[in-house]
């Protein structure tokens, strides 16, 4: 197909929707299994989120697949540590509402609203912090720190072939292999860790061919909420990247036609609901937008067939079981290149829209998010606490809300 002409839904499409879901499912499955989350509950959440987008968006569909957001790892970790999986849950499910008001506010007040509220200079170095945090948990579980199935050698060198085999793809790979970097590298390192023996095999054994997923149920505790609110904030804009980024590749404007008032509707719609079953955050993947771009295939059905595959695939148990047993520094391997690429993009947002630094507020807001984010800076309400990324995004929009512009200052 080389134009988009609109939803059209076709049994024939199937395995084009399967592949594409080959191609979101290594990112996909690594948000949970490094949160402690389930994988199948997240295939499913993935699924059932990008029908309620289609749904949402059904005036005009965008062929987008939404599944597990890599920028709620570290906070979802330090939630479920502090208040426990289902207050997590329930914080999730108001980050989705978050994208629910904000698509409010855009649709009475227009686009440029986000750009006022969120501009380049709070969300790259917000963008940047989540990759910094989130670093030395990569290390330590390269090193080996988190299993006791492999001496520290044995570790650093299963992290270092799983890192080999992702920069490898990613650098020298062509057509769909180049958006399957995280497969093959977690399939490399996990060949090597079972010739080194080093795999434990119990969990596949012991589980059941077809298990219902483990839903767990939110909880609505205010702490939570309030730490996970803000930090929607990245993923929201990132939205908006994802949208602009599959308008290119489609010809087609969905930032007028559903337009983000629908599109940042159904993604909040999507993170809610896998909140509410026990999934992590949904957000729009660009590996998939990648495949539109390789594969041609521009009809939005094809997303619903990913979906369809994603919740089947849920209800697999032994596929969970599979995904428990890959060895702890094969996937610290992969997330020292994702963290660090996590950087790189908040720091590419600061490059490519020419933030001035020779301006002092763009300085303070910048200096005083990574300060606070990564500081360890905790600020007591009483009735809540703000820390960590949450507080950076805060401070950043506050500052950038107050802080006169220091050229239009000295004219005035």
């Amino acid at each position: 197909m080389q134009k988009y002409e609109g939803y059209k839904f076709s049994t024939k499409d199937s395995l084009i929707g399967v592949q594409f879901l080959f191609v979101a499912f290594g990112a996909l499955v690594l948000v949970p299994i490094l949160t402690g989350l389930n994988p199948n509950v997240a295939l499913f959440t993935a699924g059932i989120g990008t029908l309620a987008f289609q749904l949402v968006n059904r005036e005009q569909i965008p062929p987008i697949f939404l599944a597990s957001s890599f920028a709620f790892i570290a906070p979802i970790n330090f939630s479920i540590e502090k208040w426990g999986l289902p207050a997590t849950l329930g914080g999730i499910v108001f980050a989705g509402l978050f994208y629910v008001v904000l698509s409010f506010f855009v649709r009475i007040n227009g686009e440029k609203f986000i750009h006022k509220l969120l501009p380049p200079v709070v969300v790259g170095p917000v963008i940047m912090t989540i990759g910094l945090i989130l670093s030395p948990a990569a290390v330590k579980m390269a090193m080996g720190e988190t299993t006791n199935l492999c001496t520290q050698t044995q570790a650093i060198g299963l992290a270092f072939i799983s890192l080999m085999a992702t920069i490898v793809v990613m650098m020298l790979a062509k057509g769909i292999l180049r958006l399957i970097p995280i497969f093959f590298g977690i399939a490399c390192g996990y060949v090597v860790a079972f010739v080194l023996g080093v795999v434990d095999f119990t969990p596949i054994a012991n589980a059941k061919w077809f298990s219902i997923p483990n839903f767990t149920a939110p909880s609505f505790e205010l702490e939570p909420i309030l730490y996970m609110i803000p930090i929607a904030i990245a993923p929201a804009v990132e939205h908006i990247g994802d949208m602009l980024t599959i308008s290119h590749v489609v010809k087609e404007d969905f930032l007028k036609k559903p337009g983000l008032k629908n599109t940042l509707l159904g993604d909040g719609i999507a993170t809610s609901l896998a909140g509410f079953f026990g999934g992590p955050p949904n957000t729009t993947y660009s590996e998939v937008t990648g495949a539109v771009s390789i594969t041609k295939a521009y009809n939005p059905a094809i997303m619903t067939w990913a979906a369809i595959a994603a919740i089947l695939l849920a209800f697999v148990g032994k596929l969970g079981a599979f995904l428990q047993t890959i060895p702890q520094p094969v996937i610290g391997g992969i997330m020292l290149l994702l963290f660090g690429v996590i950087t790189s993009v908040g720091m590419g947002m600061l490059v490519r829209h020419q933030v001035d630094f020779n301006q002092p507020k763009n300085m303070i807001i910048v200096a005083l998010i990574f300060v606070f984010a990564i500081g360890g800076m905790v600020i007591d309400m009483q009735i809540t606490k703000f820390s960590g990324i949450g507080l950076g995004a805060i401070v950043g929009i506050a500052l950038n809300l107050v802080l006169p512009d220091f050229q239009k200052f000295e004219e005035e």
